[in-house]
């Protein structure tokens, strides 16, 4: 089903966009459609890694849905894995790489597939996908810009 990747380099640090992608609380402050985060748990795991499991509130047009997701935290190698628990999906994948660049900044790669159980929002979702998933990354874009400038 959908799928969309994108690669940008940013002049912060990878340190600064891994810690604000991991701020999973804070999504509802900058996110378009967020509408509510909650942290059920965090628990360290093998490796150094945090697992973190969360529920967001999705409100796009006259959808509201809530899903949790499992987040695996990887501090060290900056980088997040996402796995759909239960919600509006059938599954859910997405990952984020933060790699430093030489002379500043880090290069960001965000990968995200998923579908929806609904068809009806998934053919709604379908039309405006692409839109909708770089309306995301440059919120997280404006958010570092805001934070970090």
């Amino acid at each position: 089903m959908p799928t969309h990747s994108e690669t940008r380099l940013l002049p912060h640090s990878a340190e600064q966009m891994y810690a604000l992608v991991a701020d999973v609380a804070k999504y509802p402050q900058f996110l378009p459609w967020c509408a509510a985060a909650r942290i059920r748990s965090l628990t360290p795991v093998e490796g150094g890694r945090v697992e973190m499991l969360a529920d967001l509130v999705i409100s796009f047009k006259v959808f509201r849905e809530r899903f949790g997701s499992r987040v695996v935290l990887d501090e060290t190698a900056r980088h997040i894995d996402t796995e759909y628990l239960d919600g509006p999906f059938k599954y859910m994948k997405s990952t984020w790489d933060f790699a430093p660049v030489d002379g500043g900044g880090c290069e960001v790669r965000f990968f995200v597939d998923f579908e929806f159980k609904n068809a009806i929002l998934q053919g709604v979702i379908g039309l405006v996908f692409n839109e909708a998933m770089q309306r995301i990354v440059r919120a997280f874009e404006q958010r570092a810009e805001a934070l970090y400038a």
